[in-house]
Parts: structure tokens; sequence; C-alpha cells
């Protein structure tokens, strides 16, 4: 005998109230359509089935709720659209690794700046670290003190701020630095 499967659905809620789902008694109308103003909730609804549009409630918080007269799908469409655009021109933030040995000389340290000056300026935040192999864990103050003068060369220079300071990981010792905002108003 087959197991008989009965489908439910579920009744997902709306995005917004429209037309007879809006209880409230007065509302503000803005768009183009009307001037913006408070009316009776009829009233609007009326218009807006001559008119052949939907009454959709854009902020029911406010006091009258805020409505716009609209065809229901253009505006689902064209919010669904503009949350696209946001999404796409929203910073993409990455963590870059930088990698140092507790032994690195001062021209590697310079060069790995150099890098990390690269990064910091595309947005993009850095986690250096100091690997220990063996017995170089002997020398974890030496790994720390590294860190700190590699961060405090960009922190001094204006590229970065220090976010999590340096903290032990097993055979790491880690710190994350983060871009500095720019400031608009500092520019001349």
């Amino acid at each position: 005998m087959k197991p008989v499967f009965k489908r439910t659905f579920v009744k997902r809620e709306a995005l917004h109230k429209i037309n007879e789902l809006i209880t409230a008694e007065n509302v503000r109308v803005v768009g183009d359509i009307v001037p913006v103003e408070v009316y009776p909730t009829s009233k609007v609804l009326e218009i807006a089935y001559e008119m052949g549009l939907d009454l959709v409630e854009i902020s029911p918080n406010s006091d009258p709720p805020v409505c716009k007269i609209v065809d229901y799908k253009k505006f689902l469409y064209e919010q669904k659209k503009k949350q696209k655009e946001i999404k796409a021109n929203a910073v993409k933030q990455e963590v870059k690794e930088i990698r140092f040995g507790p032994n690195t000389n001062d021209h590697d340290i310079a060069f790995k700046i150099k890098h990390s000056k690269n990064f910091l300026e595309q947005g993009h935040k850095v986690r250096a670290y100091v690997f220990f192999r063996g017995r170089t864990i002997i020398y974890k103050q030496r790994g720390i003190d590294l860190l700190m003068g590699y961060a405090n060369t960009l922190i001094d220079e204006g590229y970065a701020k220090l976010e999590i300071a340096p903290k032990e990981e097993g055979k790491k010792v880690a710190i994350v630095l983060a871009p500095k905002p720019k400031n608009i108003n500092t520019i001349k």
C-alpha cells in the first residue's frame, strides 16, 4: 500500500496591505494621481477602483497610515528592482591575509605594507598574522612586536584602524585592520 501525502498550503502574508485589507479610517495619500492630503479610506478606494489601480499601504506605522494609488504588481516589480540595485551597489568587503614569519626582515615588511595599503584603499580588511613553525614558537613576543610595528605604520599613515588587537590562535598571532573611513570634510 502506497503512503498518501496530503498537500498543505501555507498562506503567505502579503508584503503590504492593499485595497480592502487597509483597516484605517483615514489615510494620507501620496503620489501623482491625487494631491497629498488625508482622505477617508472609502473615498480613496473609490478613486483607485475608477482608475483600475490599487490602494497600497506604504507606511502602516505612521499616523495616519501613508498609502499610494498604483498598480500593485508594477509597484512590487519596482521595489524588487530597487533592492537589486542597492545590493549591486553595496561594497563587498573581503578579508585579505598577510603572512609573516617571526624572523621577517625589514624589506619584506615594507613590501607587505605596500600590498596592505592597496587592499585598504580598495576597502578590504586585512588580517595579518605571524605563523610559528616548530621551535620558533619561543619567539612569540617578537611576532607580536612585528605585528604591532606593521599595524602602527599603517595607522600612522592614515590607511587603517586596528579592529582586533594581537590575539593568539594556536601557532599564530593575528591582528585585523579595517580601512579608515574617508572624511570628505578634510579635503580642501
